[in-house]
């Protein structure tokens, strides 16, 4: 039992001996294979840097052939310009040498030809000179022979036509005829011209007239029509004046409308004031309700058209005489040609062109009705005052006829496109007639037609309402803008026109402005911009 005992000991120390000689022979072969792939990479580590090194070196020597290449093609460039040019410079030399010696065989040849013409011409003088002689005395006695013929044909020509008296009659006629064709050809087309000018057109000097020509019949007949087949409006419709006013402004659309009726002579009138006061609607008004037309002129157009002034004036006058529902001619601005001649300096043309208005506006006219407009009245030359039969005075509205402007714009021009159409303009529920009462308090001292401006700043909402703020961010910039307009005046700075500055205070005014009580004030004229005045700072109330 223990003898088997140690031979399976034996045993198995034998197969343990028998695995670690196996084990051993892996590992010399796992060797024999890692020294085998080691060997490899580098035989082709060696063998890629003898391929890259070949590879360079037959680079270099391409290139080495290209550079040499490259140098004889040069070279033999340089061989063949050189060629070129040395032909070409025997080329030029042979042709220089060939035209050097046509030219001296041609000078040669004329210099015979002249010696040899000379010698003939001396050698024939006296032949030549007879042929000569007899030329001129065949050609004199041709002239001769004409003169005698034609001055024969001619007598006996005018001998028969003055012993017949029939042709004699017969020819002073036409020719009489013929003058007086021309001559009435010549004035008839100027006459027709004026004519046609005067009845299709209208003259340059008129910006804008309803008078109806031929052309805008057929270019816009239903309005035409319509306005053909209105009824006479009231003058005052849609003006807004004081009470004085508008009482005398009705009497003289009153006598005008009685004057169309009667046929009678028109009288001129004046109408002075600031711009913006309703002269031009009130001119309007009083044609449509007296049944005339109107045609509106600028008396700025005037100087710069020189001496067609004249001219011009007198066409407008003429076309004004030839409306048969009568016109009102007004002309805005009228002091900017009608100035005084002693006192202010002015053009000759410019003085032309004012004898020309004063001859046509000389005796009243039951054709047309001259009403002027000016701001400055006291410019007016003496003769035109003395062709004004009524003067008119327009002056800025006071608090009622602002009141009742901003409530006729604020209708026309929010109310009604909220409530009509496609209702483009959102109202917010608020006092309407408490804020308009307001922005006529803060309106003061503005014209009628600044008011409209304003009134058409309203619609400019970024959300196409008007709301409570928003109505109230407008009346503080009317404030703000009157303020600005008091601290500008007093220190002497150029301060715009209301209407240009409505476009500004919406980038000028910040939306809350503090001043120096810690009040927010967004139309503080003092606090623009943060900008501190040394005069002080008054409280914001709402001017």
């Amino acid at each position: 039992m223990q003898e088997q005992t140690l031979q399976l000991e034996q045993q198995a120390k034998l197969k343990e001996y028998e695995a670690a000689i196996e084990q051993l022979k892996n590992e010399q072969i796992r060797v024999q294979a890692e020294e085998r792939r080691k060997t490899l990479s580098e035989e082709t580590k060696q063998h890629q840097a003898r391929a890259q090194y070949q590879d360079k070196l037959a680079r270099q020597r391409y290139d080495e052939q290209m550079r040499q290449q490259q140098l004889a093609n040069e070279e033999n460039l340089r061989k063949q310009e050189e060629s070129v040019q040395k032909q070409e410079a025997m080329r030029r030399a042979t042709v220089e040498r060939e035209m050097e010696l046509r030219h001296k065989n041609e000078m040669l040849r004329v210099e015979a030809e002249a010696r040899a013409r000379a010698k003939a011409e001396r050698e024939n003088a006296d032949i030549i000179r007879e042929q000569i002689r007899l030329k001129a005395a065949e050609h004199r006695q041709t002239v001769l022979e004409s003169l005698k013929t034609a001055g024969m044909l001619f007598g006996e020509g005018f001998r028969a036509f003055v012993t017949d008296w029939d042709k004699v009659t017969a020819t002073v006629a036409g020719l009489t005829l013929l003058a007086v064709g021309v001559y009435s050809a010549k004035n008839a087309t100027a006459v027709a011209g004026r004519y046609i000018e005067a009845r299709l057109g209208k003259p340059s000097l008129v910006r804008e007239t309803s008078r109806i020509t031929v052309l805008e019949a057929l270019k816009h007949p239903i309005k035409v029509g319509k306005r053909l087949t209105s009824k006479a409006q009231d003058a005052l419709e849609g003006v807004v004046l004081s009470p004085q006013l508008e009482a005398r402004v009705r009497d003289i659309a009153i006598a005008t409308r009685n004057t169309k009726k009667n046929k009678s002579l028109y009288r001129n009138i004046l109408m002075y004031g600031p711009p913006g006061t309703g002269k031009t609607l009130f001119a309007k008004k009083l044609a449509v309700h007296s049944g005339m037309d109107y045609a509106i002129m600028t008396g700025g157009d005037v100087a710069p058209m020189g001496r067609e002034g004249v001219t011009a004036i007198h066409k407008l006058f003429d076309w004004a005489n030839t409306s048969r529902r009568g016109l009102l001619l007004f002309v805005d601005e009228a002091d900017a040609f009608l100035r005084k001649r002693a006192t202010e300096k002015i053009s000759e043309d410019l003085r032309a062109t004012l004898n020309a208005f004063l001859h046509r506006t000389g005796q009243h006219s039951n054709k047309f009705m001259l009403v002027l407009a000016s701001n400055q009245p006291e410019q007016f030359d003496w003769a035109i005052n003395d062709r004004i039969d009524e003067m008119v005075n327009f002056d800025l509205p006071q608090l009622e006829e602002r009141e009742r402007l901003v409530r006729m714009y604020f209708d026309r021009h929010v109310l009604k496109p909220a409530t009509e159409g496609k209702q483009r303009l959102k109202l917010a529920q608020f006092d309407y007639g408490k804020k308009c009462s307001e922005i006529a308090r803060l309106t003061e001292g503005m014209s009628g037609r600044e008011i409209s401006q304003l009134a058409v700043a309203w619609q400019v909402s970024q959300s196409r309402a008007l709301t409570r703020v928003w109505a109230a961010e407008l009346r503080d910039t009317v404030s703000a803008f009157i303020c600005i307009e008091v601290l500008f005046s007093s220190t002497g700075a150029v301060l715009l026109s209301p209407p240009a500055a409505w476009g500004m205070l919406p980038a000028v005014l910040e939306p809350e402005l503090l001043c120096n009580e810690g009040q927010k004030a967004a139309g503080c004229c003092l606090c623009v911009r943060g900008r501190r005045s040394d005069r002080g700072h008054d409280r914001c109330s709402g001017r």
